[in-house]
């Protein structure tokens, strides 16, 4: 096991949260398990992230706040280290998107990032990556937060049928999820419509996509791959992509309609069934 005291504290932001941790626990002259007996954890748990073996949540770091008196220093660094488990190729976006005024996207398969579950981004993420669900779990739910900042950001979500009658994880989590696409429906600040199967062709064949504005910065387009995204400001594409969305908003189904249809697939294909 990796032993603080090797561990560079410039090295990651992980690595500095569990020096750090460990520093400020000593100084109050705690051990792990007595910490741990305070904010309802193991000793063995804090050992782990003082040792980086464990990333810690942002639940985890305000109770270390608290209990060491360290205002708001772990929730802080919470923040840095949870964006440091995203892919390397996909921090970039993840920045443009806390800083961005107004989302649109469209997506083909899946519920968008934003809006998913926990159960949902888990059971996607322990597909590919079964040894570090919990880091991308948590990851996820922090670039969350930016749907309750005191900025107000605009989030405009074109969803396929497709995202509604793929079941991810089972039919309890698919249920927790329309459902929880539901609670948007008075949410003066996110919009959901659904692209019903029965118009045929549309523009958003090609693909889920991206569209960020900024307040001072150009607009931005993004496309994601499977082992990289890409992220452009070139004008052309962003107004074609752009009239694309535009098509995309006229076709499908208003959100009302929109918030009727996935009440309707959420009770037939996974409701309480005999």
């Amino acid at each position: 096991m990796a032993h603080v005291q090797s561990l560079d504290p410039s090295a990651s932001p992980l690595d500095f949260y569990g020096w750090e941790l460990r520093r400020r626990r000593e100084a109050v002259g705690l051990k792990q398990g007595q910490l741990g007996e305070i904010i309802f954890c193991t000793g063995s748990l804090i050992g782990q992230i003082e040792t980086t073996k464990k990333v810690p949540t942002r639940d985890f770091s305000e109770r270390v706040d608290a209990a060491l008196g360290t205002d708001g220093v772990f929730s802080r660094l919470v923040g840095l280290v949870l964006r440091s488990q995203l892919p390397t190729w996909f921090q970039a976006y993840a920045d443009m998107e806390a800083r961005a005024t107004y989302i649109s996207t469209y997506q083909a398969q899946l519920v968008y990032g934003l809006l998913q579950t926990e159960e949902y981004a888990r059971a996607l993420f322990s597909l590919d990556h079964p040894d570090r669900v919990d880091e991308l779990v948590a990851a996820r739910l922090e670039r969350q937060r930016i749907l309750h900042s005191d900025r107000s950001l605009a989030l405009w979500v074109i969803l396929s049928e497709a995202v509604l009658r793929q079941e991810v994880g089972g039919r309890d989590v698919m249920r927790e999820q329309l459902a929880r696409l539901l609670d948007f429906r008075h949410n003066p600040w996110v919009q959901i419509q659904v692209l019903p199967f029965s118009i045929g062709q549309h523009t958003g064949m090609l693909g889920s996509f991206n569209l960020l504005r900024f307040e001072d910065d150009p607009d931005l387009f993004y496309v994601d791959g499977y082992d990289q995204g890409h992220m452009t400001a070139n004008p052309q594409v962003i107004k074609e992509r752009s009239v694309g969305y535009a098509r995309l908003q006229a076709t499908a189904l208003s959100p009302e309609d929109s918030a009727t249809l996935i009440a309707r697939v959420m009770e037939e294909r996974y409701g309480n069934q005999p």
